[in-house]
């Protein structure tokens, strides 16, 4: 294997550890008059920073593991079709909104944040039976605009100090 190689595999793994590393402090945090399903969505910055820093597939498969293992040590397999769901819409939509021209990285985290909630709804909608979930989607997609554009915030930051610190 090249240098080169082992090194973004590294970083990936780094990455994941990360991400489930705030995905884990992110369940610890009370978080007063939260609804079901309200998330800060503190490991999304990771995939912010992958997707502008490494590339398209490296993130898509970032969120994959990051949902396995989330479902394997946190939450159980039953939380994996939600995660999924959610990951794969927001990233999608965050791919699809990388290519606006000069769309930041919080406009991205942002759509990315409500389309994860969408995902979700989505899912609990088809194994509910019931389309009674609409309304609280929209109060997730509110949430998921807000903490988006913090999330978003965190990784444009880190990606100006990271592109620094890597030239």
């Amino acid at each position: 294997m090249k240098r080169k190689q082992i090194q973004r595999m590294v970083l990936c793994a780094l990455l994941t550890a990360l991400m489930l590393v705030l995905g884990y402090i992110e369940n610890l945090l009370p978080m007063p008059g939260a609804m079901p399903g309200m998330k800060l969505g503190l490991s999304n910055s990771v995939l912010i920073y992958a997707l502008y820093m490494l590339s398209a597939p490296t993130a898509f498969m970032l969120m994959v593991l990051k949902a396995l293992l989330s479902a394997l040590l946190f939450g159980g397999v039953s939380t994996l079709p939600f995660s999924l769901a959610g990951g794969t819409l927001s990233l999608i939509g965050m791919i699809l909104c990388k290519k606006v021209k000069d769309l930041s990285p919080m406009a991205v985290s942002a759509a990315g944040g409500m389309l994860h909630n969408v995902g979700q709804v989505l899912v609990a909608m088809l194994l509910l039976k019931t389309a009674g979930l609409l309304g609280y989607m929209a109060i997730l997609m509110a949430v998921g605009l807000a903490t988006g554009l913090v999330t978003g915030l965190v990784a444009k930051l880190t990606m100006k100090h990271l592109k620094t610190i890597f030239r």
